[in-house]
């Protein structure tokens, strides 16, 4: 069964985890990565969007996959830093901060990405095996849909329900937030997917 999480941190540490998850969450990889690239402001294509998606379609698949593991494990040592020091409390709210970093960067004037490589990799930090799940799941519709953020949307949502169904009522809370914010940042997306006019998979443009 999964440990309950005792909420009896106190305010002060509560803060800096989330200022420790939003920082590292923060930092841009996509945008930062495709400068050194020499190929500008990855904001000037396709979506606009700083994550490993609208990175692929520069045609760089290795710069697709570098950006994808940078904004995972950002979320990932934000998630095991706080858990390290301060506790499982804290390790979730550093998951939420660093999850808001991603979306809402300080660094990019409180805009980002839409938060899917950082979702998955606050959950390899949490609850590792859910990691899988949301992989599997990830991979399967993308195969037969085609569509990134429709598997995305897919995955983000049964993860809490799987969660709160087996009693991780903390962790499925998190992951229920962080899945609203999620479809909430793929409104356009929606919109496209049911307009049928949305981008496919290594689709340019």
């Amino acid at each position: 069964m999964p440990q309950p999480v005792g909420w009896d941190l106190s305010a002060s540490l509560a803060v800096a985890a989330l200022v420790l998850g939003y920082l590292l969450g923060s930092i841009p990889f996509g945008l930062i990565l495709t400068r050194f690239a020499g190929l500008g402001d990855i904001r000037s294509i396709g979506s606009g969007n700083i994550g490993a998606t609208n990175v692929l379609r520069t045609g760089n698949k290795k710069l697709a996959a570098a950006t994808l593991i940078g904004d995972a494990l950002k979320g990932t040592v934000a998630v095991l830093l706080a858990g390290h020091f301060w506790g499982p409390e804290a390790a979730l709210l550093a998951g939420l901060g660093a999850f808001l970093g991603h979306i809402f960067s300080v660094w990019l004037r409180f805009k980002g990405g839409k938060g899917v490589a950082t979702y998955l990799g606050v959950l390899i930090g949490l609850a590792w095996p859910m990691a899988l799940l949301f992989a599997a799941v990830w991979i399967a519709v993308a195969y037969i849909a085609r569509y990134s953020s429709l598997a995305a949307l897919v995955a983000s949502v049964l993860v809490p329900i799987v969660l709160l169904a087996t009693g991780d009522i903390p962790k499925g809370g998190l992951f229920a937030v962080l899945a609203v914010i999620l479809i909430l940042k793929h409104s356009t997306n929606i919109r496209r997917l049911l307009g049928g006019t949305e981008s496919r998979i290594g689709q340019k443009g």
